[in-house]
C-alpha cells in the first residue's frame, strides 16, 4: 500500500465561508482575525518601534504599496520589470510642483498620485497588446530611458536633482499617513479583484482569447488595471519625495523595480496580501544584514533561493492553506 496527502477543509471553514451564517463567537474570530492582524500589527509595531525602525516601517510600506501594484498589474497578464517608472514619474511630478509653485504635500501628493497614474497608462498605451517578456522589456527600458534624458537635458535638477522640499508637518503624520493607504490600497483592491471588474482582469490573464470572444475589450480593462497600479506607484514616490524631501535620478533606480517583484514572488503572487507580506519581510531583513557590508548581498541572495525553493506558492500561500485546511496521510492501492 502507497500512502499519499490529503487536505481537507476544516469544518469552521465550510460553514463560514459562503452563507456567513455565523453562530459564535469562535466562527466570528475565525473569519476576522486575517484581516485583523495586519491592521492591529501596523498600529502596535508604530507605537513600539524606535524612530529608526519607525523609518524603517515608513521604507516597508512603501515597497509594499510598489508590490501590491505589481501584483494588479500580474493579475491582469501583464508581468511588469519597471515600477521605477511609476515611482520615479510620481516622485517627480510632486518634487516639481512643490519646489516650483510651493505646494503643499497634501496637494502634490494627490495630484502627482492621479497624473502620474495617467502620465505613465499613456506611455504604456501603445504596448498593451504585447505580452509576455515583450511588455516586460519596454517597462525595464521606459525608467532607463528616462534617467538618462534628466542627465543628458540636465532638467529638474540634472544629475543634483531638487532639494529642500516640504516635509511633513509632524513625524507621526508622516508615518500613520503611509499606514493607513497601505490599509486601503490592501483592502479595496482585496475587495475590487473579487468584483466583476477583478473576474474579468483574471480571465484575461488565463485565458484572453476566451475573454474576446466573449465581446469583452480586453484592453479597455487592460488599460484601467494599468492605471490603478501606477497610480498607487506614482502615490509612493510622490510620498517619499516629501520624506526624504529630496527628488532625482535615483528614483528611477532598479531597486525599486526588482525588490517588489522579489517581495511578491516571496509573499505569494495574486493575493495582493502575499506581496505585502513579502515586503514586510525583505526590507528589515535588508536593513538586518547591512552590517555584513558586501556579504550582505550573498546572504540576501541566499535567502531569497531557500524561500523560493522551500516554498514556490508563497509564504501568503502557505499559511492560508494552513489555516483552512487539515493535512492527513490516508492509504491508496498501488
Amino acid at each position: 500500500m502507497k500512502r499519499r496527502k490529503e487536505r481537507i477543509d476544516r469544518g469552521i471553514k465550510v460553514r463560514s465561508e459562503d452563507i456567513f451564517a455565523l453562530c459564535s463567537w469562535r466562527e466570528m474570530l475565525y473569519l476576522s482575525s486575517p484581516r485583523l492582524f495586519p491592521v492591529v500589527g501596523l498600529i502596535v509595531l508604530s507605537f513600539v518601534l524606535s524612530i529608526y525602525w519607525q523609518k524603517v516601517l515608513l521604507s516597508v510600506s512603501v515597497f509594499a504599496l510598489l508590490a501590491i501594484s505589481w501584483d494588479i498589474l500580474a493579475i491582469s497578464g501583464m508581468i511588469s520589470l519597471g515600477q521605477a517608472l511609476f515611482f520615479g514619474m510620481g516622485a517627480y511630478l510632486s518634487g516639481i510642483m512643490n519646489h516650483a509653485w510651493g505646494l503643499s504635500p497634501f496637494i502634490t501628493i494627490p495630484i502627482a498620485t492621479v497624473t502620474g497614474g495617467l502620465f505613465c497608462t499613456l506611455l504604456l498605451l501603445p504596448v498593451l497588446r504585447l505580452r509576455g517578456i515583450y511588455f516586460s522589456m519596454v517597462t525595464l527600458i521606459l525608467p532607463l530611458m528616462l534617467v538618462r534624458i534628466v542627465e543628458a537635458t540636465k532638467i529638474f535638477g540634472g544629475t543634483e536633482g531638487l532639494t529642500g522640499l516640504t516635509a511633513f508637518p509632524y513625524r507621526g503624520v508622516e508615518l500613520y499617513l503611509i499606514i493607513f493607504a497601505l490599509l486601503a490600497a490592501l483592502f479595496g483592491f482585496r475587495r475590487l479583484m473579487d468584483s466583476d471588474f477583478g473576474l474579468v482582469l483574471k480571465g484575461i490573464n488565463d485565458n484572453d482569447r476566451s475573454v474576446m470572444n466573449a465581446g469583452i475589450n480586453i484592453y479597455w480593462f487592460k488599460a484601467q488595471a494599468l492605471f490603478i497600479a501606477s497610480s498607487v506607484g506614482a502615490f509612493a514616490g510622490a510620498y517619499m519625495t516629501h520624506v526624504y524631501m529630496f527628488v532625482g535620478m535615483p528614483v528611477f533606480a532598479l531597486d525599486y523595480s526588482i525588490l517588489p517583484i522579489a517581495a511578491a514572488v516571496v509573499g505569494g503572487t495574486g493575493t495582493l496580501a502575499g506581496p505585502m507580506l513579502g515586503a514586510f519581510i525583505l526590507v528589515p531583513l535588508s536593513e538586518i544584514l547591512r552590517g555584513l557590508g558586501g556579504l550582505r548581498i550573498v546572504f540576501y541572495g541566499l535567502f531569497l533561493v531557500v524561500f523560493t525553493v522551500a516554498i514556490p506558492e508563497g509564504i501568503f500561500h502557505y499559511i492560508r492553506r494552513k489555516y483552512h485546511q487539515l493535512e492527513r496521510w490516508v492509504e491508496v492501492e498501488a
